[in-house]
């Protein structure tokens, strides 16, 4: 019986190349929890928790503390019972979105690999390769041009416009300067991090609807609970709102899709608790008719390719935000999804594709 013999955590930390600002918070290294579980018939499944205390209120201390309260649930249990697994997960600590979210990928990187398959597969195969935009931090206008036109040099044509930090006139600014050096053709995607207020927002993006500049969409305009002003937002603009901080499980979801608060939604498993709730939030947004995008926190590429398998093998998720193992200055994990400039593809092997023993002697020897 493949039975849980073992859950372990580590702590990682990758220096990224330039410091990550968002309208939330400043980053300079990922920092992450490592988690390791091992069966009784010697196989390892491997997922990852970055502390986003900002959003998910998570800590190193907090997510580290949540593994060992799963633990005692899950070791001495069948891998193949994954209901029974998720159950035992879900009900063993309120909240902890993120310790949950790396156990749980370590449970499907297991299921796939028993099942012999990529993990992209076991869950639906949809896609073997998808596209990822790049964010672009927020700065000065002229900074954030220059920091677009070499993301674009690099093959980017997607970009992700970090907003919401200072003043509505400043945020116009740095979207005209980016599109002024980018062209046309690049797509850009906002992300104000919940960094205005409704009529603000509204104010803000009917300016750059007048102007011309062109926006895809823009995320989580308002404060995260604010879900009226979201629909307010909503309602007033003519550039599709996609919710992110607003929806962390499948009750957040139903009432942004009940109350047509949002036109797209981004699931990220650190909210989600893991892709097995992820699942449920994709499907009740496909049978609303809204899009979805999966997105990450500042992680290493362990996390990233739980996520990027779970988005490629659905056909409701259309685009796709991984750019954060591209932000570090090396890579920790050996396996895992592959990039091509903006393009990512899945290894043929079983599970997330991770070298175990190899990753296991870096994360025990300190070799990251």
């Amino acid at each position: 019986m493949p039975k849980i013999q073992a859950i372990t955590a580590y702590r990682t930390a990758v220096p990224l190349t330039k410091p990550f600002k968002t309208a939330l918070r400043t980053v300079t290294q990922a920092e992450s929890v490592i988690v390791h579980i091992l069966t009784e018939d010697g196989h390892s499944g491997f997922g990852e928790a970055p502390p986003t205390h900002v959003i998910t209120g998570d800590s190193l201390e907090s997510i580290e503390s949540a593994i060992g309260l799963i633990a005692a649930q899950l070791i001495g249990h069948d891998i193949r019972r994954r209901e029974i697994l998720f159950e035992k997960l879900d009900k063993a600590i309120i909240g902890n979105s993120s310790a949950k979210a790396a156990v749980d990928m370590a449970l499907y990187d297991l299921a796939a690999q028993q099942a012999g398959l990529p993990l992209v597969d076991f869950l639906g195969g949809y896609r073997h390769e998808i596209e990822t935009d790049f964010t672009v931090s927020v700065n000065s206008p002229e900074e954030m041009a220059e920091d677009a036109a070499a993301y674009v040099q690099d093959g980017f044509d997607v970009l992700k416009i970090k907003v919401g930090i200072d003043t509505i006139e400043q945020d116009v600014n740095r979207i005209r300067a980016i599109r002024q050096i980018v062209g046309p053709d690049v797509l850009l995607r906002l992300d104000a991090n919940q960094g205005w207020e409704p009529k603000a927002a509204v104010r803000a993006i009917r300016r750059m609807e007048d102007a011309g500049l062109g926006v895809e969409l823009v995320e989580q305009p308002v404060p995260a609970k604010d879900i009226d002003g979201l629909k307010y937002v909503t309602d007033h603009t003519m550039t599709p709102i996609m919710a992110d901080e607003s929806i962390f499980s499948p009750q957040d979801a139903i009432r942004v899709l009940q109350l047509r608060a949002a036109d797209l939604i981004n699931i990220k498993l650190m909210k989600a608790g893991g892709i097995h709730q992820a699942l449920k939030i994709n499907a009740l947004a496909e049978a609303y008719g809204v899009k979805c995008m999966t997105g990450s926190m500042i992680e290493t590429k362990l996390g990233v390719s739980a996520a990027a398998h779970f988005a490629a093998s659905q056909p409701n998720i259309t685009r796709f935000d991984f750019d954060p193992p591209l932000m570090l200055k090396k890579d920790i994990l050996p396996g895992g999804i592959q990039y091509s400039g903006n393009k990512i593809r899945f290894s043929e092997k079983p599970g997330l594709g991770i070298d175990s023993k190899q990753f296991l002697q870096r994360l025990m020897g300190g070799d990251q």
